[in-house]
């Protein structure tokens, strides 16, 4: 169980989030060599600063493990960063596990974006407590509908209130195949026009 200990910091008139919480027995996660080893009460916390952010950490698996974002190439990873809010999830030892991002225009319409939880660090109820953290963001809180794609994680989704969609007619999209593969090779990382499929 997650043991959630309110403490936020803001910063002026950034929206920063700061919040501190305790998960119990995850003794089983793995030992770091000559570094952070996650013990009982090991303490974690999951905040809105940018400046924090290990972009390393959330393009290795962006582009190495994810389904959705296989592939994607570094320059893209930095720009959708730079145009979302995003959310850090960092062990006790300041080091990045987990990232989540909102795409809003904080008015109508959210969207939740390459939410995801390192695999070690899985298994604990860290993704629960960012997927909370999210939608619990203050500016998205009076918006009409909040969006997400998922491949295999309605179980956790659901728990915060979402739904599958029942007129999947209502939906339509431009899909262009072969995009990163085109940012990746184009000239001066210039993005190319892609196919629809």
């Amino acid at each position: 169980m997650l043991l959630f200990l309110k403490k936020y910091h803001t910063k002026q008139k950034s929206l920063l989030q700061k919040r501190l919480f305790s998960v119990t027995n995850i003794c089983a996660m793995i030992e770091k060599q000559g570094g952070c080893s996650m013990k009982e009460n090991h303490q974690f916390t999951i905040h809105t600063n940018k400046e924090k952010l290990d972009i390393d950490v959330i393009y290795s698996y962006l582009h190495h493990e994810s389904y959705w974002a296989k592939g994607i190439p570094l320059h893209l990873v930095q720009t959708s960063i730079e145009h979302s809010v995003c959310f850090g999830v960092y062990d006790e030892c300041d080091e990045q596990i987990g990232f989540g991002r909102i795409i809003s225009d904080f008015a109508t319409f959210a969207y939740l974006a390459d939410v995801f939880i390192l695999p070690h660090a899985r298994g604990n109820g860290l993704g629960k407590a960012l997927v909370q953290e999210m939608i619990r963001y203050q500016p998205i809180q009076h918006v009409r509908k909040i969006l997400l794609a998922t491949k295999d994680a309605h179980g956790l989704y659901s728990q915060y209130g979402f739904k599958e969609v029942k007129n999947k007619q209502l939906f339509m999209q431009i899909f262009k195949k072969g995009m990163y593969e085109r940012a990746i090779y184009s000239k001066e990382n210039k993005i190319l026009p892609g196919k629809e499929g």
